[in-house]
């Protein structure tokens, strides 16, 4: 039995670099270097045909611990809600009003860069507080 050694979390969009370059934001991730021979992603991408341009991105975690985020343009929009969704762990090891703070101030950094807040769940007898959230392209991700 082959055993799974990594894993890349793909989203459907409309801007796959721009949504990219949000998620480095949150993620504290990078975009890595263009193809050999390019000095830059939009040198590549001029290379590609036009149907191609600008269809797909790519941004990962520097460490190399965390999934591969990869981004593909399709042509259809966002309908209904996320069967999955990532959640951005800002409040780990914190419980009560500290968590919800430090969840709160998240929110508001990541409200800055074009995220949209939904709403607030707190604790109760079997879970913690969390925040839901929406990405640029109106993704559900949770701040927990």
């Amino acid at each position: 039995m082959v055993s799974v050694k990594q894993v890349q979390v793909t989203f459907d969009c409309a801007k796959p670099e721009r949504l990219a370059r949000f998620w480095c934001e949150i993620l504290g991730y990078v975009v890595p270097s263009p193809p050999e021979g390019f000095d830059t992603w939009d040198d590549y991408n001029r290379t590609l045909p036009p149907e191609k341009q600008d269809a797909s991105f790519v941004c990962s975690d520097p460490t190399g611990v965390g999934p591969r985020l990869y981004f593909q343009r399709v042509p259809e929009g966002k309908v209904v809600k996320n069967r999955v969704h990532l959640c951005v762990r800002a409040g780990t090891g914190l419980v009560g009003d500290e968590r919800l703070a430090a969840l709160q101030a998240e929110s508001d950094r990541l409200t800055a860069l074009g995220a949209s807040q939904q709403r607030v769940l707190l604790a109760d007898e079997e879970n913690e507080s969390c925040i839901v959230m929406q990405d640029i392209e109106g993704n559900e991700f949770c701040l927990d």
